[in-house]
């Protein structure tokens, strides 16, 4: 997974996550919870506060 595929990344995060939400992470947090996904393989430099927002939304939407 890349950054670019934040409709997957908002799913995976939904059920790594499950008693999280998603409107209340920082994106500190969120850009190391993404890293830490065990199909995501990107360089962190890729990564900007753009790409953590559509991510934190398709989790949000994820959990709707």
């Amino acid at each position: 997974m890349k950054w670019t595929d934040v409709q997957e990344i908002g799913i995976q995060l939904s059920e790594a996550h499950p008693d999280v939400n998603p409107e209340k992470v920082n994106f500190v947090d969120l850009m190391r919870w993404v890293m830490a996904l065990p199909e995501f393989n990107d360089d962190p430099k890729h990564c900007g506060e753009r790409v953590l927002e559509a991510i934190q939304q398709a989790w949000i939407d994820e959990v709707a």
